[in-house]
């Protein structure tokens, strides 16, 4: 993934501190796998991780996030931590309110407070674009308008709004809006983790060879999430700018059609297997097409996806694989 050419670029590597919100979720356990692998010397602290590393701490929890943060005063800190289902949003709005945006107030006033050199590294969503999609007539770029269409993306834009709001105030913050990324470990309320474990049931033998689907005709723009996190320890870890204008896409710049997803998935299981629509696993404000441009991230940043997409869906299916054959 990493190669040392990536920490070559890093600056005093031996003074970082880490600490990451989220950690236990699907893409703070990516971070964390990433971090320590390719570890050159920095501490990794972690909030939310309840596995002997530090006990889980409640976002609105202000005088929690406190001593926290006073108590590592980290160089950096990695904001995951978030309702980040769009469903379970939907049937708890003002708990996702609460922890979205006034859970990222809490951390981004604390660090303000106890650890002001510190970079915080807010973690949005490419939600929070929702309508501009629709009249968009290619891969948006970090200046089209944010206009969410359901209370996820809601979250995340205010939230992403007001980190920016706060980078005039000292915060030393970098945004980024990442787009679909999936990867082995996600869980199945996502699209490519719902289809492969429902092949991963066929093959064996678990289930009919039936798949059940939504709409397939959406297209998104797809990532490998080792590749996403690689962005992010880059904004943690290396001296580039930060503020108001450091937000930045993390997008492929190429729309894949849901159905096209599935049938690579159906190839690679190499049986025949029927597919029938759902009406239940249909979205509200469905947007048509969502992709992406990260020509920012790659001028700025240096990143680049690097994982083939055909691999990703191979290993996300080997995933389900073992997670069956294991039951």
């Amino acid at each position: 993934m990493i190669g040392k050419p990536f920490f070559d670029n890093m600056v005093d590597t031996l003074t970082h501190r880490i600490l990451v919100t989220g950690a236990s979720g699907f893409v703070g356990s990516a971070l964390l796998q990433l971090l320590e692998r390719e570890h050159v010397g920095w501490e990794v602290f972690v909030l939310g991780h309840g596995e002997g590393r530090r006990n889980l701490i409640d976002l609105r929890d202000r005088e929690a996030i406190d001593d926290a943060v006073r108590e590592v005063h980290p160089t950096a800190l990695v904001h995951l931590a978030a309702v980040a289902a769009p469903s379970d949003a939907r049937n708890d709005p003002r708990h996702a309110w609460d922890v979205n945006v006034t859970g990222t107030m809490n951390l981004a006033e604390s660090v303000m407070r106890h650890a002001p050199e510190a970079r915080f590294v807010y973690v949005g969503s490419s939600e929070a674009y929702g309508a501009s999609f629709q009249s968009a007539t290619g891969p948006v770029t970090e200046n089209t308008p944010l206009r969410p269409v359901d209370v996820y993306g809601a979250t995340k834009a205010a939230a992403d709004l007001m980190i920016g709001q706060m980078s005039y105030d000292g915060l030393r913050a970098i945004r980024f809006r990442p787009f679909n990324h999936t990867g082995p470990g996600q869980a199945d309320t996502y699209v490519v983790s719902d289809f492969a474990r429902q092949v991963a049931e066929i093959l064996s033998g678990k289930r009919e060879p039936v798949i059940h689907v939504g709409n397939l005709e959406a297209e998104r723009d797809f990532l490998d999430v080792r590749d996403v996190v690689r962005a992010y320890a880059i904004a943690a870890i290396q001296d580039s700018k930060t503020g108001p204008d450091c937000v930045y896409n993390i997008a492929s710049g190429r729309p894949r059609r849901i159905r096209d997803i599935l049938d690579m998935l159906i190839s690679q299981s190499g049986i025949e297997i029927e597919v029938r629509a759902d009406p239940k696993r249909l979205r509200p404000n469905e947007i048509p097409v969502a992709c992406g441009d990260a020509s920012k991230a790659h001028e700025k940043l240096k990143w680049t996806p690097l994982v083939p997409f055909e691999q990703t869906i191979a290993d996300v299916l080997d995933y389900w694989r073992r997670i069956c054959s294991a039951r």
